[in-house]
């Protein structure tokens, strides 16, 4: 999932600003940095054929067609690659996992190497967003397009990296799995089904790299090692229904709707705490309500003067780590189950996107990505709040191997008609990752 779209009002924009100082390339790595620039405008053109095909998470021949597109290319760097359906799971497409072996056997190419991607975006065939453009008055440096930065971008960066390594000699002794998922934006469920390759290929690797999009915050070039949870819930009360003028009596009690709110307002007022947000979306209530089957609106009927017998709300949490989003949950269990009188109220939550908690890890890798910078004569990413982000795929993983987010492309509007992304922050994020990828495979 995308950078929040207040990244796009905090200056994300596109490649980093030249250090003062930058250590030498040694000549491997300079043949890397000389093939991404070679391979640049290729770059370009597969991110338009990318783009114009729309691959909205329940458009599966969509999300199809981009790995049909994908796939040779990867398999063409000696990958052996493999498309694992999800028909079954939700209706949601399937995951492409690839695996380029190391030719002394498994563990002796150094760190055994995982990236993360999907094909899938939000915007789906009713959209009016659907095809690549370059944005007027940007010099030719800006497009737009459903999905251009999350993450078609990203993968274009992925593949330009992987390139250079091939043309440079260095992908030859590298291990490294690939898994792009189908259905990124709105996973299927079980989850322990559709994130299985995913999971399994975390317990096998030694670092993550999730390339979805890159962020600038204030002029300073981010990256990510922490995401958020995103987890749903869903309030059902119940209440005694009769003549409004009884109500609150020892009979009739407060009805459905008053033991809603009262739920939500402590909610309010009592969960608060660093680093959780939680959201309600949609409340229905009166004498009859029933949500929808998205789940994105329902029908209610009800009178002024009937004690309304069911409610219900949607809602989200999103948390910093998995152990507070145990310990939240057990809380809102707990505001739930004080009912008021002669009502009752159930909670559930979903299975959602587990948290992606800072490790110690993930703070050496940053530190790495940045000698990185420092060869390139970049400038050092910082550490980019979780706060500012989105939940994604990388979490899955995150119990088992140490990893980056946001080494994608650049851009703005994520998630937004109009998202945008900086063509000249390809070649860039392409550069650092294949040195990151390269230096990784020699340790």
């Amino acid at each position: 999932m995308a950078i929040v779209s207040l990244l796009a009002a905090a200056g994300v924009c596109s490649s980093t600003m030249l250090a003062q100082t930058s250590a030498p390339l040694v000549p491997a790595e300079a043949a890397m940095v000389k093939a991404v620039d070679a391979e640049n405008p290729a770059a370009v053109a597969l991110l338009e054929k990318l783009v114009d095909v729309n691959s909205g998470t329940m458009n599966l021949a969509g999300v199809v067609a981009v790995k049909d597109v994908i796939s040779p290319q990867i398999e063409a760097l000696g990958f052996t690659a493999r498309w694992e359906p999800m028909e079954a799971v939700d209706k949601r497409a399937g995951d492409l996992v690839a695996v380029h072996a190391c030719p002394a056997g498994v563990g002796k190419c150094g760190k055994k190497i995982l990236l993360i991607g999907h094909m899938d975006t939000v915007f789906e065939l009713s959209s009016k967003f659907q095809r690549y453009e370059i944005v007027p008055g940007t010099n030719g440096n800006v497009a737009t397009g459903p999905g251009v930065c999350d993450m078609k971008g990203g993968l274009v960066v992925m593949l330009s990296a992987l390139k250079a390594m091939q043309v440079a000699g260095t992908l030859a002794n590298a291990e490294i799995t690939i898994v792009l998922s189908g259905d990124e934006e709105a996973h299927g469920e079980p989850v322990e089904v559709s994130r299985h390759d995913m999971i399994e290929a975390g317990k096998r690797s030694d670092v993550a790299l999730e390339f979805e999009n890159a962020s600038r915050i204030d002029g300073k070039d981010m990256i990510r090692i922490s995401r958020r949870s995103s987890l749903s819930w869903r309030l059902e009360t119940s209440g005694v229904s009769g003549h409004s003028s009884q109500i609150f009596n020892d009979h009739f009690g407060y009805g459905a709707i008053y033991e809603l709110v009262r739920i939500l307002n402590q909610f309010r007022t009592e969960l608060p705490e660093k680093g959780l947000t939680f959201n309600v979306g949609l409340v229905l209530g009166g004498a009859t309500a029933v949500q929808n089957v998205t789940n994105t609106g329902g029908t209610v009927t009800g009178k002024s003067n009937v004690i309304p017998p069911v409610a219900m709300a949607n809602g989200d949490i999103r948390t910093l780590s998995n152990e507070q989003t145990e310990r939240v949950e057990a809380k809102m269990r707990a505001i739930v189950a004080d009912h008021l009188p002669k009502t009752g109220a159930t909670i559930t939550f979903n299975e959602g996107y587990p948290a992606m908690a800072e490790t110690e890890g993930s703070r050496t890798l940053v530190k790495e990505l940045n000698e990185v910078n420092t060869s390139l004569g970049l400038a050092p990413q910082e550490v980019m709040d979780p706060m500012l982000g989105g939940a994604g795929d990388i979490a899955f993983v995150a119990p088992y191997v140490p990893g980056l987010v946001g080494t994608g492309a650049m851009g703005t509007g994520a998630h937004a008609e109009g998202e945008t992304v900086y063509l000249d922050s390809l070649p860039t994020e392409a550069k650092r990752m294949a040195l990151l990828m390269y230096r990784l495979s020699k340790n």
